[in-house]
């Protein structure tokens, strides 16, 4: 029989960021989607750069000893989740990998500062947010999710596993009543959001007929019992329209204490908050444990959000400024602290490096600053962060090549890794989310 040289064995050593395994043909290192530690696999050849290949399973000759049974039917052809073939203790031993590495090359902190992942106590079912696309109509209408790579959609038929329960019931609801929509292909996508108090369907129409739209969903209000309410969104996100229900979203941060009274949150539908509501928490128990506040403490929180940090922070300190330029959120974020009764905050609707070069150039000083920034990280604020005077700074992150950037060039400025825990807020994906406190070195001039 002869060999095609386009097919290899590899046995897998690790995990990359991106969800692929880690082998090595002829010394060359090679990715294999939906692999696992300690696999030995016959592989096909991909694709082969300088540097390295790609490589797709042909089957497994001995699986890794952590390798499980997926328990989602669409698990390797959705775009969403990498990792359910791998056991969940394998998962955060590799996630701590990935990002003490990513750490190490960007920032030089020293694997030891990296704590273990503080682990999800939901390893499904408990993402409060999903997007379902949609195609097709009548009887062959599908409601699922891009196959990989692709814009073909592969039907969640049995709903989404890592979804709240209440969302997968919401859809079935969903799937009786579309067909009988005047025009579904209208319809590619269907945002479902849900909180402690709320769950939102947002119904994404590219059509015409939007009072027609609207008053078919309102005529059958009654067949989504789970919803509290339903938008219809004919744009961007400034186009969201209350078909019916109610206006916010509502969810709580822990008090500074056991007997502190818990500081409730809301937001608009379509707005922004962490889609894992217990690990959104544990976040907020290291930021509290890291920023170690004291009643005379003022607090910079850029990338405020609706308040997520600056109002559970606040009644601890002298006064918290929160920076954002989303002003929804902003707006929730006045709104939260009204409804919180909190009185020493002030949040500003700007962009975080303008707002900061701003309140720099007005003398404002802030021992402690918060960074919460989007996947992109916050390197165009950086050169402010000596001069507002930080001490410390707290950096939560949800991508640990920025942060490391960001950790590298705060070096620069004076300011020291002391300690990083990585946050599991995403089980069965590569992703995941951290905190990072960085104090300045003795002798740093601001």
């Amino acid at each position: 029989m002869n060999h095609d040289p386009a097919e290899q064995l590899i046995s897998i050593d690790r995990l990359a960021f991106g969800g692929s395994g880690v082998g090595r043909i002829d010394g060359k290192v090679c990715f294999v989607p939906f692999a696992c530690p300690g696999d030995e696999l016959l592989v096909r050849i991909t694709a082969e750069k300088r540097s390295y290949l790609t490589a797709r399973i042909i089957s497994i000759v001995t699986p890794g000893q952590d390798r499980i049974t997926p328990p989602c039917p669409l698990f390797g052809s959705c775009g969403g989740c990498s990792w359910q073939h791998i056991a969940y203790h394998r998962q955060l031993e590799e996630k701590r990998r990935i990002f003490a590495d990513a750490l190490w090359r960007g920032a030089r902190a020293p694997g030891e500062l990296v704590a273990d992942v503080v682990a999800s106590p939901l390893t499904y079912g408990y993402r409060s947010r999903v997007q379902f696309k949609l195609h097709g109509a009548g009887p062959n209408l599908r409601i699922g999710f891009y196959r990989q790579g692709t814009h073909f959609v592969e039907d969640a038929g049995q709903g989404c596993p890592i979804a709240l329960p209440v969302i997968n019931r919401i859809l079935g609801s969903l799937r009786e009543m579309l067909p009988a929509f005047p025009d579904p292909t209208k319809i590619p996508q269907i945002n479902l959001e849900c909180a402690e108090k709320g769950a939102v369907v947002i119904v994404n129409y590219i059509g015409d007929d939007h009072q027609g739209a609207k008053a078919f969903f309102r005529e059958r209000a009654a067949q989504l019992e789970q919803a509290t309410a339903l938008y219809l969104q004919t744009g961007r996100k400034s186009t969201l329209q209350k078909v019916f229900g109610d206006d916010l979203l509502q969810y709580s941060q822990e008090g500074e204490s056991s007997t502190a009274p818990a500081c409730s949150l809301t937001y608009r539908p379509g707005g922004f908050a962490q889609v894992n509501a217990a690990q959104n928490s544990a976040l907020l128990r290291l930021v509290r444990e890291f920023a170690d506040c004291r009643r005379d403490d003022q607090i910079l929180d850029l990338y405020c959000g609706n308040g997520n940090f600056s109002l559970p922070l606040a009644r601890g300190v002298a006064a918290v400024t929160g920076i954002e330029e989303y002003g929804d959120s902003i707006a929730a974020a006045r709104h939260n602290a009204r409804l919180n009764g909190i009185t020493n905050v002030e949040f500003i609707c700007a962009d975080a490096a303008a707002g900061a070069g701003k309140l720099m150039g007005d003398g404002r000083r802030f021992p402690t600053i918060i960074l919460d920034p989007p996947r992109s990280g916050a390197a165009d604020l950086l050169e402010h962060i000596p001069r507002l005077g930080a001490d410390k700074i707290i950096y939560i992150s949800c991508d640990p090549s920025t942060l490391a950037r960001d950790c590298g060039v705060l070096f620069g400025k004076g300011y020291t890794v002391v300690s990083s825990v990585p946050v599991d807020m995403f089980p069965q994906t590569f992703h995941l989310e951290s905190v990072t406190l960085l104090r300045r070195r003795n002798g740093a001039v601001p």
